[in-house]
């Protein structure tokens, strides 16, 4: 399920994580270039990517912050056991629940599932809702401060004392740029940002300029676009079909196993806090699907400064079949 074939593949040449074959890649475009199909959560991402996996010698790679972590299968729309064993994922079940994946641990990971992809002759199809790490992992990471112990386990015991809202606050203040982009919800990135800005006096936002530049990573990319109600539609029957499935159970058996970032899930903070007895589990749905919505418009903020993205209206298509066939189309497949 996790990375394949990963024992020969090339060093990498420095701390951002792309192996040499791949940067050697970059100024030559091919046939061979990876597939980005992007979209905010419930866009449908999932359903067109087996399609394409069943018409075209594709692998997945799940470029999603949450589905990295083995049991949190329910709340983070897993693809099923089914569907991993008709079409090849990567990047799924990877680490425990209790460990952390920052930005550069998941690309050094996903750089070698790509190059274990190409070496078995197929196209890397890379999947996700998670842009930081779809940037860092086409763009290559952004040159910053190494982490401070001290800073961190500061900023750790503020946010364990006065929540992620009032460092988002704080954020907001010295970098807003950063703010509007960072979902408050999203502690690892949040410290990281107020970390850059404290050690260097710096905002973030102003290091991250290489994204401006030339991808690193070969690439094709699609992004599904719906309406803003047909989108929250499906945020509803989503977050109901969970619950059905058992949600609720799922995050229950975790307690106590979920570290800092993945208790931060969506679906996962709001139930733990209704085991708790913070809230009813009518309040806590309802939470679940408001902050999805949230979340939804805040993939989208980040989605939009993907330059090469081609974007597939969704909401006039009839069924998955015509879906797949413009996504086809605007990957540059003939008709």
């Amino acid at each position: 399920m996790a990375c394949q074939d990963v024992g020969a593949l090339p060093l990498f040449d420095r701390a951002d994580g792309v192996p040499l074959s791949v940067r050697r890649r970059k100024n030559h475009c091919s046939d061979a270039a990876c597939w980005a199909l992007v979209g905010p959560t419930a866009s449908g991402k999932s359903a067109v990517a087996l399609e394409l996996a069943r018409r075209h010698p594709v692998e997945i790679v799940s470029v999603d912050s949450m589905q990295v972590y083995r049991g949190m299968d329910i709340g983070t729309a897993k693809p099923t056991a089914e569907e991993r064993r008709q079409v090849p994922h990567h990047m799924v079940d990877v680490l425990d629940p209790g460990q952390s994946c920052n930005v550069g641990r998941f690309c050094r990971m996903a750089h070698e599932a790509i190059e274990a992809v190409r070496a078995r002759g197929k196209r890397p199809l890379l999947v996700g809702g998670s842009p930081l790490y779809l940037k860092g992992l086409i763009w290559g990471l952004m040159e910053g401060p190494g982490r401070s112990a001290q800073v961190r386990d500061r900023l750790q015991r503020e946010l364990d004392r006065t929540g992620s809202e009032a460092l988002h606050r704080r954020l907001a203040r010295l970098d807003p740029e950063a703010a509007r982009r960072i979902h408050p919800n999203d502690v690892q990135r949040l410290v990281r940002a107020l970390e850059v800005c404290e050690l260097t006096g710096e905002r973030i936002t102003s290091r991250q300029a290489q994204f401006a530049g030339e991808p690193q990573l070969e690439h094709r990319m699609v992004g599904l676009r719906w309406s803003r109600a047909g989108l929250y539609e499906r945020i509803e029957v989503r977050v109901d079909r969970m619950m059905e499935a058992g949600l609720l159970a799922e995050v229950e058996s975790l307690r106590g196993t979920l570290g800092p970032q993945a208790r931060q899930a969506l679906g996962y903070r709001e139930l733990l806090d209704h085991l708790e007895g913070l809230t009813d589990l009518e309040e806590a749905v309802a939470l679940i699907k408001r902050n999805t919505r949230r979340f939804a418009r805040h993939q989208l903020t980040w989605l939009r400064h993907f330059p090469q993205a081609r974007w597939v209206d969704a909401t006039r298509c009839q069924g998955l079949s015509e879906l797949v066939d413009k996504c086809e189309a605007s990957f540059g497949l003939s008709a």
